[in-house]
């Protein structure tokens, strides 16, 4: 219509331009009579009659030039209009193509490209972080992300399409779309408050039985805290060093008294491979060897006292209990080495006229290259041992053969086998032991 009427006008203007050009007028109440001409013809009569604005005068060429003018930016104006809504209604359905084809978890098409479109690419069910609450949190954050781009999705295309401007159909195919979606959005924010409710219900039930496990260990640490109550007699326990580290040791808490000679027995069980390690080594300030017994590597088992060494011919890495014995003296630095009762060795010239210096540090399990610290893991003792006595003096050999076969009970004078005494460490622990009768068994 509009074109019809601006090319009536552009006629009437050319009409009235070509009239001036030519001087005719047109006498009063004479009629127009138009005729067809060829193509080829000069339209030398036909002119178009004039146009009466209000009030009865005839516009001019120059008000009828302005019309036009004025009629084809109209027009031009209202193309641009038009292709601006035709290529937005192409974005948004293009967008909404998209959500809809692409798969979802499922496998049915819509879910998984509605969450991904809206989610900006990201699977927002995928690696959820190990914290319960971060969980929770993420889930909650998701679900009001999906509200909001609905939200946004729909006011973009309330400002952007002209719904009077569209045809019925394109409407109710978008209208249809959205209301797909938007049923779509309802249906993962109510699985993700499902999903939302079992994993809280879960983890409370975590929470409950990682607490029962945390209290069960709380009353298994407390027992073994407890010492001597979970012991038939202050006596009847031994430590179990399990692992070839420097950090598993037990610490006897006296300290060792100026010694001119002494005798040192225990029991062991042990079948680490190469060498048992160091059953036991005291240090003082400036000498770290002043007592040690230690197996290590595939030397022989060796006593060091003021770091001179003795041999000793023992043989003890077989996996079964044995009850050792060594003893010395200053005097000539004589030696003794008891196996079961069985004195199997015996020297002399092992650090002589030295008096054992006192207030030093007796370790379990480790050998100390400081007082009390400085551990070797290649060095360390791996097995069990109990009954570890101290005497300031040289037993009778009928003596370490009544305490090796059980005939008699003789606890150290210096450092007796009391559970109040020692102290594990890293791991070692402390284990009710049967009789000595029944480790004889091993024998």
């Amino acid at each position: 219509m509009l074109a019809l009427l601006a090319g009536l006008l552009f006629s009437l203007a050319s009409g009235a331009s070509w009239r001036a050009v030519r001087g005719q007028e047109s006498p009063p109440g004479s009629r127009f009579v138009c005729t067809s001409l060829p193509l080829d013809a000069a339209p030398s009569g036909c002119p178009l009659p004039p146009v009466p604005m209000q009030g009865g005068a005839f516009p001019t060429e120059e008000e009828l030039k302005a019309t036009v003018l004025q009629l084809r930016e109209t027009i031009l104006q209202q193309k641009e209009t038009i292709g601006n809504q035709r290529e937005t209604i192409r974005e948004l359905t293009s967008k909404l193509n998209r959500c809809e084809s692409s798969p979802g978890p499922d496998g049915k098409p819509g879910a998984g490209g509605w969450r991904k479109e809206l989610g900006k690419g990201k699977d927002t069910m995928g690696d959820l972080p190990r914290d319960p609450a971060q969980v929770i949190d993420q889930l909650s954050r998701t679900m009001q992300t999906l509200k909001d781009r609905l939200e946004n999705l729909e006011h973009q295309l309330r400002a952007n399409v002209s719904y009077a401007a569209l045809p019925n159909e394109l409407r109710e195919m978008l209208q249809r779309r959205l209301g797909d979606l938007e049923r779509q959005l309802l249906s993962k924010v109510a699985e993700l408050e499902d999903e939302k409710s079992l994993l809280h219900n879960e983890t409370s039930a975590h929470r409950q039985k990682t607490e029962s496990a945390l209290s069960a260990l709380l009353e298994r640490v407390s027992e073994l805290e407890k010492g001597s109550s979970a012991f038939k007699s202050p006596d009847e326990f031994k430590v179990s060093l399990p692992l070839r580290t420097n950090y598993l040791y037990g610490k006897i808490k006296k300290t060792l008294p100026e010694l001119y000679a002494f005798t040192v027995c225990l029991w062991l069980r042990s079948s680490a491979y190469p060498g048992i390690g160091t059953p036991f080594s005291y240090a003082v300030p400036g000498q770290a060897n002043e007592i040690v017994l230690i197996e290590w590597g595939n030397n022989p088992i060796e006593l060091l006292i003021n770091d001179k060494v003795a041999q000793l011919p023992l043989f003890i890495s077989d996996g079964k209990w044995h009850h050792i014995c060594v003893t010395w003296t200053t005097r000539d630095g004589m030696w003794e080495a008891f196996q079961d009762g069985e004195k199997l060795g015996t020297g002399e010239n092992l650090a002589p006229w030295h008096p054992v210096k006192p207030g030093g540090v007796l370790i379990l399990g480790q050998e100390q290259d400081t007082v009390g610290g400085r551990f070797d893991a290649t060095q360390a003792f791996v097995g069990e041992m109990s009954q570890f006595n101290i005497w300031d003096r040289v037993l009778k050999a009928e003596d370490i053969v009544n305490i090796a076969n059980c005939s008699t009970n003789m606890p150290g004078n210096i450092i007796p086998w009391v559970d109040n005494n020692v102290d594990v460490f890293g791991g070692a622990t402390k284990w009710p032991v049967e009789t000595c009768e029944e480790r004889l068994l091993d024998l």
